[in-house]
């Protein structure tokens, strides 16, 4: 579950994290609202206006500006709430800006110049440990510092049966290139981020950039958080931030359907029983030329309503041109799931405007095949997994 930065934020300072505050606000006379009372809270004179969406880079998308007086705050937040935000994470079509976070300037002179670095904690797989990601070259061209000077970006694993050690908050530090009450503050900054993490169950905290001020402070300036969605029955509150319209709305229908589906960019929708099987079969489709169009995981049942609710789902992206059902009947029995094809197909009428082919192996396969076959639908059936492919392969020419 992905957070917006205000949400974020939020759980950081919950957790001792110092970040840069900030109100959020939906309309402009909110927005005026919020720069008034933090100017109070923070003695903030200037302001930044950020747009609230769930998706990285929007300071190169014009989604974040800087207001000098209350006048620009009203201005500046008429024109990015309702404003379509394209950015290098977005669609070409962005994200629609429904709230903004005024946030205080932290920027302001000192005795010292400002710093911004990288930061990110997350799990590393293939060591089966947790990791800190940082670097000295924070701000909004990461991605460009990880492709051509790989070598300005360090790493520091951590064995979450242990926790973060103190010389490992030390070596961040150091490779920062931080000395004094910075060196300090950075080494609380680590350890609190790293506890943040653990404690609300994330499996993404990206702080870019983390800021050095001008009097060696050490802040969260922006805060991107995933929250593990299988922990979240432990975090109730945090269940409560999820904002349902930053998400792809065909996934939000089949998550209510109890359906495990992921939208993706194909021509071939899949419906299969198990993710292993799920993946095999989206291989399957690209060796027979297609694209998959979605993973759509049914689970362990798959009666007529049920089918039918997955039907109805796929066939609502416009660019898929068959669908593939794939069935290993183990738990379910192969026969019941093609009655299940069967009577749904016949309950949507002609809602299916598109080639379907049905695989299904397993307890009864053959029956199940019979049932097809003999139905008078327009409804192919297979057994074999190149029998599949190959008429995928047959309805896509």
């Amino acid at each position: 579950m992905n957070l917006h930065e205000y949400q974020g934020k939020e759980i950081l300072a919950s957790h001792g994290v110092r970040i840069q505050r900030g109100i959020v606000a939906t309309t402009p006379e909110e927005a005026v609202a919020a720069a008034k009372q933090l100017t109070e809270e923070t003695g903030t004179g200037w302001h930044v206006i950020k747009a609230q969406v769930h998706a990285g880079g929007r300071g190169k998308g014009g989604g974040v500006k800087l207001a000098k007086n209350l006048k620009e705050v009203e201005e500046i937040s008429g024109k990015i709430i309702g404003m379509n935000l394209v950015t290098p994470q977005t669609s070409a079509e962005g994200k629609k800006v429904h709230q903004v976070l005024i946030a205080e300037d932290v920027y302001y002179p000192g005795d010292s110049e400002t710093s911004e670095f990288y930061m990110s904690v997350l799990l590393n797989r293939g060591a089966g440990k947790n990791m800190i990601m940082y670097s000295t070259e924070g701000g909004m061209d990461i991605e460009e510092v990880a492709e051509k000077t790989p070598h300005l970006i360090f790493t520091e694993e951590i064995d979450p049966a242990v926790g973060i050690m103190p010389f490992q908050a030390r070596r961040v530090a150091f490779n920062l290139g931080l000395s004094g009450v910075a060196f300090k503050e950075m080494t609380k900054f680590v350890t609190a981020l790293y506890n943040a993490y653990m404690k609300s169950d994330a499996s993404l905290f990206e702080i870019n950039p983390v800021l050095k001020t001008s009097d060696d402070k050490i802040m969260a300036v922006d805060a991107k958080v995933t929250i593990d969605d299988n922990a979240l029955y432990r975090h109730k509150d945090y269940e409560e931030m999820r904002d349902l319209r930053e998400e792809n709305a065909i996934e939000v229908e089949a998550k209510a359907a109890g359906l495990n589906y992921v939208d993706l960019d194909g021509n071939v929708g899949c419906m299969v029983n198990g993710a292993g099987l799920a993946m095999a079969t989206m291989d399957l489709i690209k060796m027979a030329g297609g694209e998959p169009a979605n993973f759509l995981d049914v689970g362990g049942t798959a009666d007529a309503k049920r089918v039918e609710t997955a039907f109805r789902i796929i066939l609502k992206d416009p660019n898929v041109k068959a669908i593939l059902v794939n069935i290993f009947g183990g738990i379910v029995r192969c026969d019941r799931v093609a009655q299940g094809i069967v009577d749904a197909y016949k309950n949507m009428g002609d809602a299916i405007n598109v080639p379907l082919i049905v695989r299904l192996q397993g307890t009864n396969a053959e029956i199940a095949k019979e049932l097809i076959d003999n139905s008078g639908l327009a409804v192919q059936s297979a057994i074999e997994f190149k029998e599949a492919a190959d008429k995928v392969q047959a309805v896509l020419k």
